[in-house]
């Protein structure tokens, strides 16, 4: 069983879909008990960085989040859920992430006034690195986007891919032992992304 965090906002229906089209059982919950027995973990994301943090701190899923990531069950987050994990965040005056990976969210400012935030669209992703949640996936392959803010880690070694936007090439997937994570959306990108998404169900959460 895969538990999808529901922190209360975002794109929940879209990620369950898409695993339900690759016959995947999965559950939308806020339970602590769900998620710590889960399988697999998917930490979905649209909506601001306080916002989430504050209401995962409501339901007291900061911890369990921690510890599952530190159990070594296969972890995913995606567009927000992949900056929350993060030691901070620049959005809304500045913001206090999980902490998982070391490094900052920062927010785009492009030289050229034609490249608008946010990135709204498709972006290639090339793969820095190996990993199990690419396979079968050809380097530079389009993915969608939708994010103003995009992550920095300070370890160049949990990169795994890197997009070009605005001027800068950030880090569009990230991965540290069971935890990956996508500033993307694998869930709306068509069957590359269902790929994507197939491939974190049948990783380990080790590589």
């Amino acid at each position: 069983m895969i538990a999808i965090i529901d922190y209360k906002a975002g794109n929940l229906t879209s990620v369950r879909l898409a695993f339900e089209a690759l016959k995947v059982p999965c559950e939308i919950t806020d339970s602590p008990e769900k998620i710590m027995a889960a399988e697999r973990v998917v930490f979905p994301g649209v909506g601001a960085a306080g916002t989430a943090m504050k209401t995962l701190r409501q339901l007291k899923l900061v911890e369990v989040i921690k510890e599952t990531v530190s159990r070594g069950t296969p972890f995913l987050g995606i567009c927000l859920g992949t900056q929350i994990i993060f030691q901070d965040s620049e959005e809304d005056g500045g913001v206090s992430g999980i902490g998982l990976v070391p490094g900052t969210v920062t927010l785009f400012k492009p030289s050229n006034p034609i490249e608008k935030v946010p990135q709204m669209g498709w972006n290639s992703v090339r793969q820095i690195r190996k990993h199990p949640v690419f396979k079968g996936i050809d380097d530079n392959s389009e993915f969608y986007f939708v994010h103003s803010y995009y992550p920095a880690p300070s370890d160049k070694s949990y990169v795994i891919g890197e997009t070009g936007y605005g001027g800068i090439t950030f880090a569009s997937a990230v991965g540290k032992g069971s935890l990956v994570a996508t500033q993307f959306h694998p869930e709306k990108s068509g069957k590359v992304g269902l790929q994507l998404l197939e491939n974190f169900c049948r990783w380990s959460g080790k590589c």
